[in-house]
C-alpha cells in the first residue's frame, strides 16, 4: 500500500500546533504526540479513557545509541512498544521485564511506594530475531527493538494505564527522557537530542493504520442485501480480535480462523486481548451486559503492595466507528460493582436514555453511547470492546486463552458477557434497586 503523510494537525509541526490550541499535556520535544486518551486529549486509535499514550517518531543517526531514562510510574501498568508504518507492533518492553537497581513496583510482592524508581532502557535500530524470541516479551536485558521503515523513520509508543488516584496522567513521574550518544562519543540530552533525532518530522504511516477510509466504511455499512441495523446482531454477537481482514469481517462475514491474534486493531497493545461487538439502538435503546468479573489488581487508591490476580486490568469501552477510532468512555475494573457471586451488570445507553436505577448504588455500572453514534453515518451505532490485560497463567477464562472464534463461549465460560436490549422503563421495572 502506498504510504501517505497524514496531515492531521497533531502530526505536522506538532509542537507549535498543540501549543496554539492548548490540547492538555504534558508532552515534550521527544514525546511530541500525546497524550492520547479520551477527550479532551488526542482521541484516536481506540484508546482506553483511563489510559494515556505518548508516541515518539524519530531517526537515529548512523552509529548512534539511544537510551531512555525514566521512573516507574505510580500506575497499574506501563510499557514501550515499537511499530512499523502500518501500525503493526514490532517489539515491546513491558514494566515487569525492565530490570534496574530500583525495586520494580510491577512485580507481585514488591512495594509500589518506594521513592527510588529509576530505570533505563536501550533502543536499537534493528529488527528483532524471531529465532531468539526477542520480541514481545521473551527478551533478556532492557532492550527495545525499533527498526527503521520508510525514509529511516522509527516510532515507539509509551503507555501508562490507570495512574493512581489524585496524581497526574504520567503516574506521578516525569516522561521518560532520551539520551543520544553519537558515533564520535558526544552525548546529547534535552532539545539537542530531539534535534539530532529529528523528532518533529511528519509521521509516515499508511492511511489504514489509524482507521479505515470513509468510503470503505460506507460500502461496508450499506450492503444491499443487509438490514439497516447490519452488522449489529440481536442479541449482540462477540468477536475476538484477529487480523485486519477479520476485523472488517464483522461486516463482510469473512473471518480467517487461522489469522494471527490481535494485530487487526489500530496500533494495538499485544499485552491486551480484546472481544468486541457492534450495537444498534434500533434493536433497543438500552443494552444490559452481564458476566463474571475477573479479579484484577487493586491499585487505584495507591495500595502500597500488589498481589496475584486473574488479570492485571480489565475494562469495557464504548467507541465510535472504525473510521475515526474514537473512544466515548470506558469503565475500568474497580469502577464496576459486583454482586456476592462476583457478577457485574453494566448498562449502556445514551445519556437521555439512562435508566434511573443505572447507578452503582443499585448494583449497575453505566457506560454512555455517543449522541452522534458512529461519528460518521449512523447515530444509532456504537462499538463495544472488552479488554483483558496480562492475565495470570492459571486464569483459564481470559480472552487470551481463546484461540479461535468458535471457542469463545466455551473458554470464557461465566466470564463471557451476555447482552440483551431493553427500553429504559423496562430496565427500571425488571431490575429494581435493592432496598436498604
Amino acid at each position: 500500500m502506498r504510504i501517505l503523510f497524514l496531515l492531521f494537525f497533531y502530526f505536522v509541526s506538532i509542537g507549535q500546533v498543540l501549543a496554539d490550541i492548548e490540547i492538555p499535556g504534558p508532552r515534550d520535544c521527544f514525546w511530541a504526540r500525546g497524550p492520547i486518551s479520551s477527550d479532551p486529549y488526542i482521541n484516536i486509535a481506540y484508546p482506553d479513557s483511563n489510559v494515556y499514550y505518548w508516541a515518539a517518531v524519530f531517526s537515529m543517526p548512523d552509529g548512534s545509541t539511544l537510551e531512555i531514562k525514566g521512573d516507574y510510574p505510580y500506575s497499574r501498568y506501563m510499557s514501550f512498544f515499537s511499530y512499523n508504518e502500518r501500525g503493526k507492533p514490532i517489539a515491546s518492553l513491558t514494566d515487569y521485564q525492565i530490570q534496574s537497581e530500583a525495586t520494580n513496583p510491577f512485580i507481585p510482592g514488591n512495594k509500589r511506594s518506594d521513592f527510588y524508581r529509576s530505570y533505563s532502557i536501550e533502543v536499537l535500530n534493528e529488527t528483532p530475531s524471531t529465532k531468539t524470541k526477542e520480541t514481545l516479551g521473551d527478551k533478556t536485558g532492557n532492550i527495545l527493538y525499533s527498526p527503521e521503515y520508510r525514509k529511516k523513520q522509527q516510532s515507539i509508543v509509551y503507555r501508562v494505564y490507570l495512574p493512581d488516584q489524585n496524581i497526574d496522567v504520567t503516574g506521578g513521574v516525569k516522561l521518560p527522557q532520551p539520551v543520544l550518544t553519537l558515533a564520535d562519543g558526544t552525548k546529547l540530552t534535552g532539545k539537542q537530542t530531539c534535534e539530532a533525532l529529528n523528532s518533529s518530522q511528519p509521521l509516515q504511516v499508511s492511511f489504514d493504520a489509524l482507521g479505515i477510509p470513509p468510503n470503505e466504511y460506507r460500502r461496508l455499512t450499506s450492503q444491499p442485501d443487509k438490514p439497516d441495523t447490519w452488522p449489529a446482531h440481536n442479541p449482540p454477537k462477540w468477536f475476538i480480535q484477529l487480523d485486519r481482514k477479520s476485523l472488517i469481517g464483522m461486516y463482510t462475514g469473512k473471518i480467517d480462523s487461522n489469522a494471527p491474534r490481535s494485530e487487526g486493531g489500530f496500533y494495538p497493545n499485544l499485552d491486551n486481548q480484546y472481544i468486541r461487538t457492534i450495537l444498534n439502538r434500533k434493536h433497543g435503546k438500552v443494552l444490559i451486559i452481564r458476566g463474571k468479573a475477573p479479579i484484577a489488581l487493586q491499585t487505584y487508591d495507591g495500595t502500597t503492595e500488589v498481589d496475584q490476580s486473574d488479570v492485571r486490568y480489565w475494562s469495557l469501552c464504548s467507541n465510535q466507528s472504525f473510521v475515526n477510532t474514537r473512544v466515548n468512555d470506558c469503565l475500568f475494573d474497580e469502577e464496576v460493582p459486583t454482586d456476592k457471586n462476583g457478577f457485574y451488570t453494566i448498562v449502556i445507553s445514551r445519556v437521555e436514555d439512562r435508566p434511573r436505577n443505572a447507578v452503582n448504588e443499585c448494583g449497575m455500572a453505566w457506560l454512555p453511547m455517543a449522541d452522534d453514534g458512529d461519528g460518521m453515518f449512523d447515530d444509532d451505532v456504537t462499538i463495544i470492546q472488552f479488554r483483558h490485560l496480562l492475565p495470570s497463567d492459571n486464569f483459564e477464562h481470559s480472552i487470551q486463552k481463546v484461540e479461535r472464534q468458535d471457542q469463545l463461549r466455551k473458554v470464557m465460560g461465566p466470564y463471557m458477557p451476555r447482552a440483551r436490549y431493553f427500553m429504559p422503563n423496562q430496565v427500571e421495572t425488571f431490575f429494581p434497586c435493592p432496598s436498604k
